[in-house]
């Protein structure tokens, strides 16, 4: 079997840095190395080890050669196996079953991103999520973590995060001009449902509750097909629907706190580290 000279994974990391930061003054200052250790990395790499020529230098920005960019590949490739096989061996105690309560809307648009990046950096922990309204999870016993929707004033937890509910139709259609107005919305123990009803009662705007479910994916699906308008969190608004406001006679929603809930039996490394991904995955 022919043998290869090693290529030492700090070396991988600043190549990688470099290639990221277009320099290596800057990249050595991403790994903690100077400018004069970066070049001497990477001569070694070029000259000793791999014989091939990665960068092409124009004054202070280096590019990569073509067989650079296939080394780019390999090594982004190296280290995330090497970041995976260090939190695996070395945290045995990121080992079990973390239980998630969520409503469907946030399920959808939040989680799938966080879910991913946690589950790249701890593989072997399994995640249940259960899905229910926030009135329905706040019964719940048995979650580990709990992510709900509270007025302003009525905060428990943990803020991730705080935005405006808002009106939205289908762009191309008008129902909110129809008399009475009619809704797509959640079920009846939904805080936004009973939110949106409240400020057209104070408008003395006629409504009717056209289309309600569960499932965020069916209320869209009806307001998609132009036959109701909805109240949901602005960042949950799709780009091909329409915001209405104060301007289409629609009264202003109030804000909501999406909140966090720790479990007092469920303290534990695991917990925590889920905790912590769920806090920035809503930050983004």
């Amino acid at each position: 079997m022919a043998t290869y000279p090693s290529i030492d994974s700090d070396v991988l990391r600043t190549f990688v840095a470099i290639a990221d930061q277009g320099g290596f003054t800057r990249a050595g200052e991403q790994v903690n190395r100077t400018q004069s250790a970066v070049s001497m990395q990477m001569k070694r790499l070029e000259e000793d080890i791999l014989q091939r020529r990665l960068f092409e230098r124009d004054g202070r920005q280096v590019r990569l050669t073509a067989e650079g960019q296939v080394l780019l590949g390999y090594a982004r490739r190296i280290l995330k196996l090497h970041s995976e096989v260090f939190n695996t061996l070395r945290a045995p105690h990121m080992v079990g079953t973390v239980k998630i309560g969520t409503p469907d809307d946030y399920a959808m648009r939040f989680l799938p991103g966080i879910l991913s990046r946690f589950a790249e950096a701890y593989p072997l922990v399994q995640v249940e999520v259960h899905c229910e309204t926030s009135r329905q999870l706040l019964t719940r016993q048995d979650l580990d973590l709990t992510i709900i929707t509270r007025e302003p004033g009525h905060e428990l937890g943990q803020l991730l995060r705080q935005e405006r509910f808002v009106w939205a139709e289908a762009s191309g259609y008008s129902p909110h001009e129809k008399d009475p107005i009619p809704l797509a919305m959640f079920n009846t123990d939904c805080f936004c449902r009973a939110w949106a009803c409240n400020a057209l009662d104070t408008q003395g705007r006629a409504y009717r509750i056209a289309y309600s479910s569960p499932s965020l994916a069916a209320i869209m699906a009806v307001v998609t097909a132009g036959l109701a308008v909805t109240a949901q969190l602005r960042s949950l608004i799709p780009a091909d629907m329409r915001i209405l406001g104060e301007a289409d006679g629609l009264p202003e929603l109030p804000l909501a706190n999406v909140m966090l809930l720790r479990a007092n039996h469920a303290q534990s490394p695991m917990t925590e580290s889920l905790a912590d991904f769920i806090v920035e995955g809503f930050r983004l």
